[in-house]
């Protein structure tokens, strides 16, 4: 609860959506060989209905979700302890954030017998391929954002406030049928954007500063992540320009990594050669001094994407990639205005973020961009942000003077 009797909005853990397809809080799900799938469904008082409205009852388990048992939530402490009882592993949910059954006495028992093992993994394998009809909903989610995120650049010509096109990317993505927005946006005006998980999103841009957006959609329970930096003003400057041309080629390269058999470990190494190189080159740091990399780059080239922001955690970074995987690739610089770790940046750079995301799918033969409708090249950029003068005749007049 936020206050008393006023809640957060709640988002379904993943794996129990993945095998129920239930988003409603409060149940239990169990799989066994004996009953098949068996789902306790939380009881309704009348009470709670005048408040809430309906929710799905045991009634809607067998016919909805196809559950072959189903029990109202308060018969379980009469019924799950029986089935732990007669298991010789109990796999169970260990990212759940609240789990009734971890006080029975039969769970406690097994735990202590070290009967209990984490389902984790299973799952995360289970989720790391998608099937053809989770791609299809990925893809939509991809599509939602990249369309929202164009018109939220458009509209960043006129409107420099970081709350501003937050409040844009959100309303594109609700409007194109988005259920919820997968992360608090990243909306990093300047200096903000050298933040890798900037979040007050309540300054306004200044004239000149590139803007870092970092945002992705929830599309039916599948999730998009997508970043583009660009120059609300409509043109880079040089100190910007070499920057964003390192990382844009980093991300280019690395997208052509992505294939079957490579590893998300292997595409990061070639990401961090490349950028090493091109800060020395870039005067950012020195000839041997490679560990200053990790200052300015904290971050990995990329991680798997599905129901979760950062999806089947608990596989390796080694895991070849397959068909049907779908990671992302974000190659970055996060440049403070001072030095805040033992990295000497040249000034021209100071306050400098800039990251270049992208949504690919592994495919049969190498991969697929879900991502590239949104312009990422500087010429192709320039142009978009310069078209993007839709308010006033005042506003247009303002926006270019404050880039000249």
């Amino acid at each position: 609860m936020m206050t008393d009797v006023v809640p957060y909005s709640f988002r379904q853990n993943g794996d129990y959506l993945y095998i129920t397809g239930c988003t409603q809080p409060g149940g239990v799900a169990v799989l066994s060989k004996e009953t098949g799938l068996c789902m306790f469904m939380p009881d309704k008082h009348k009470e709670d209905v005048v408040w809430e409205g309906q929710t799905a009852g045991v009634e809607a388990a067998v016919d909805f979700f196809k559950a072959d048992k189903a029990f109202p939530l308060s018969e379980m402490k009469k019924i799950l302890p029986e089935m732990i009882e007669q298991s010789k592993v109990v796999y169970h949910n260990a990212k759940a954030s609240t789990s009734s059954y971890r006080n029975f006495d039969a769970f406690r028992r097994a735990s202590l017998n070290n009967k209990v093992k984490d389902l984790t993994h299973y799952t995360d394998e289970l989720r790391w391929i998608k099937s053809k009809s989770e791609i299809k909903l990925m893809r939509e989610s991809a599509s939602i954002v990249s369309q929202s995120l164009l018109q939220t650049m458009l509209l960043s010509r006129t409107h420099r406030e970081e709350s501003q096109l937050a409040a844009k990317i959100e309303y594109e993505c609700k409007m194109r049928g988005a259920q919820r927005m997968a992360f608090h946006p990243v909306v990093g005006g300047g200096v903000n954007g050298s933040v890798v998980h900037y979040s007050r999103n309540d300054k306004k841009i200044k004239s000149g500063d590139l803007v870092l957006m970092d945002v992705g959609c929830e599309y039916h329970g599948y999730l998009s992540d997508l970043t583009r930096t660009w120059p609300p003003c409509g043109r880079f400057s040089a100190a910007q320009e070499e920057l964003y041309s390192l990382i844009l080629e980093t991300n280019k390269e690395c997208i052509k990594l992505c294939k079957p058999g490579t590893s998300i470990r292997e595409i990061h190494h070639h990401s961090v050669k490349m950028l090493i190189s091109g800060f020395q080159e870039l005067g950012i740091i020195g000839k041997g001094k490679s560990i200053q990399y990790n200052y300015l780059n904290p971050t990995s080239i990329g991680h798997s994407l599905g129901m979760d922001i950062h999806d089947s955690t608990s596989l390796a970074f080694d895991k070849p990639l397959e068909p049907g995987v779908v990671i992302t690739i974000e190659p970055g610089i996060y440049i403070p205005s001072v030095p805040i770790l033992n990295e000497k940046a040249p000034d021209r750079f100071r306050g400098i973020g800039i990251r270049i995301e992208d949504k690919v799918l592994i495919t049969e033969n190498g991969h697929e961009v879900l991502t590239a409708s949104v312009p990422k090249e500087i010429p192709h950029l320039t142009t978009l942000i310069n078209m993007g003068g839709g308010g006033s005749m005042t506003e247009s007049h303002e926006a270019r003077a404050a880039c000249n």
